[in-house]
């Protein structure tokens, strides 16, 4: 095939980077407690770096009492002893920085634990030097909450704390207090925080949660969403989020945290982004170069099922102007049940692993791919009395619940445990996620083996990683059709997402070459079912 050339080499590192998810819980146990550390990513680090991805992001491994397993964190610039040390998380970025891999680690600026020293000290009284750092407010005549908010974990957004005689604003656990990020100085030492880890070698953070991180000062109730307590899962789905979250000072902290960011060229940032006001946030967060590098919603993580109607529709919010921003992109992670459980009966689960994979490396943006994905892992069972998701044990049975994204990785099918851990794991091991084992994948069939083909092309197309992106109209709902472009390099990418094979395009046949197909193709004219297919047009 002949070699293009294409003023790509000039782009960040990160502009199309594929990032690859360690949920550190479920890696690898090195400690025999049953729980990941640090050391196991070390360990798992060479089969991250063969698959072909650049970089990972690391959920957190910072000091915390596990409420919210790690998002609710007592200190930001120290590792949980579950963990290992900080000596350990500098030789995980020292290994990975030698594979070619860049680091991202999570940074939770919504909220704190309880028992984070700032929140011990402000809620000692209303005088001391943090008295200000969270979000206080007096009850009602009456003694009730000031508003109606509700937290995404159910229940009233506010505690009460007798200590300081007032209500305190969590809009997840009650163990989580909301920081105050209106205050310059919680600003500045969150800032601080994040500036430690650059220092320690990291490349980039993801932000959590970062459309809750400030609120209505007011205090205005939120109004009615109209969804009934039959069809919500939780009290939060009952109201709009119209002043609990998602307002626009949030972008005034961005633009702060992102002046600090220019101190570390080459660093990368990915905000998470929920809720009715997604896309909106998004590109307000990413938009032009002095704030966050890219941002990623729910777009794909909650959807029930996969339509090329929803892949058109998510896309082309996007008009890809300059100032626009960059969007991420995920399918799966610790917060939302595996998509290939979502999306595909149990039977189709290992083709439709591929084309989703495929899919996910069609968009325009970063694709993310969380552990286990490259396995082709469905949702993990995990029991009623094995749970450990506080927000799976209040919705049971209305939801998948998360834990089952978060059982543990499968390494070696002929070790106890799947080779995870020598003792019984945090969550359990799944036989079916056993049969999926790294060991077991060695064949060229394998998921893990067709992981590693399809990053090996993306990496060497221009046009997937960082081209333009249009979708070609079809006659069929079930027929995906997306054109990526850069310079001379044009590669279409099409997805059959029915029961029945499909004439293919004869304009894209016909001046075409097969970089990649999610099976064996012996005739490009006919896509069979539930198949996808890299076509690059051939050089002229």
């Amino acid at each position: 095939m002949t070699q293009r050339t294409n003023n790509t080499d000039r782009l960040p590192w990160w502009k199309g980077a594929v990032i690859y998810q360690i949920y550190p819980r479920s890696f690898r146990d090195t400690t025999g407690n049953g729980v990941g550390d640090l050391r196991g990513i070390l360990h798992g680090l060479d089969h991250i770096a063969d698959l072909g991805v650049d970089g990972v992001w690391i959920s957190p491994f910072f000091t915390s009492p596990m409420a919210d397993f790690g998002y609710d964190v007592a200190d930001f610039c120290d590792v949980d002893p579950i963990f290992g040390s900080l000596a350990d998380f500098d030789a995980v970025v020292q290994r990975a920085h030698a594979l070619g891999l860049k680091v991202i680690i999570d940074q939770v600026y919504s909220h704190t634990s309880d028992q984070h020293e700032w929140f011990v000290e402000s809620r000692s009284g209303r005088e001391n030097a943090r008295a200000d750092w969270y979000v206080w407010t007096d009850p009602k005549p009456d003694g009730a909450p000031p508003n109606n908010w509700q937290s995404v974990f159910g229940g009233s957004s506010w505690e009460w704390d007798a200590r300081r005689g007032q209500y305190y604003l969590h809009n997840f656990l009650k163990e989580q207090p909301d920081l105050n990020l209106y205050n310059s100085e919680v600003r500045e030492a969150v800032i601080a925080a994040g500036r430690f880890w650059l220092d320690r070698g990291v490349d980039g953070f993801r932000l959590d949660a970062l459309n809750f991180a400030m609120h209505d000062r007011s205090l205005r109730d939120n109004p009615s969403s109209g969804v009934s307590a039959a069809d919500a899962t939780r009290p939060f789905d009952m109201q709009l989020q119209s002043f609990n979250m998602s307002q626009p000072q949030i972008v005034d902290f961005i633009e702060d945290f992102a002046r600090m960011l220019k101190d570390y060229p080459g660093s990368f940032t990915v905000a998470e982004v929920a809720g009715a006001k997604a896309l909106e946030e998004m590109k307000a967060f990413t938009h032009g170069d002095w704030r966050l590098n890219s941002a990623y919603n729910f777009d794909y993580l909650y959807a029930p099922d996969l339509t090329a109607q929803r892949v058109v529709r998510s896309g082309t919010q996007w008009d890809q102007s300059d100032q626009e921003g960059w969007p991420s992109w995920a399918f799966s992670n610790h917060d939302a049940p595996r998509a290939v459980t979502r999306w595909a009966p149990a039977e189709q689960r290992e083709e439709m692993a591929k084309l989703y994979l495929m899919l996910l490396l069609s968009l325009r943006g970063n694709p993310i791919l969380y552990q286990g994905e490259e396995l082709g892992l469905p949702q993990g069972n995990v029991p009623f009395e094995r749970l450990q998701d506080p927000e799976a044990i209040a919705n049971w049975p209305k939801t998948l619940g998360r834990d089952g994204a978060r059982t543990p990785i499968p390494w070696d099918s002929q070790k106890p445990f799947a080779g995870f851990s020598q003792v019984e794991p945090w969550l359990p091991m799944d036989p079916a996620h056993a049969q999926l084992a790294i060991d077991t994948q060695q064949s060229p069939e394998s998921m893990l083996a067709f992981t590693q083909r399809a990053l090996s092309v993306r990496s060497g197309t221009p046009a997937l990683k960082v081209g333009n992106m249009r979708f070609i109209e079809t006659s069929s709902d079930e027929v995906l059709i997306i054109e990526r472009s850069v310079g001379e390099d044009r590669v279409w990418a099409v997805f059959n997402l029915g029961d029945a094979s499909i004439d293919m395009p004869p304009s894209i046949t016909a001046t075409g070459d097969l970089l990649l197909g999610s099976r064996h193709i012996t005739d490009i004219q006919q896509l069979p079912a539930r198949t996808a297919v890299w076509i690059q047009s051939a050089a002229s």
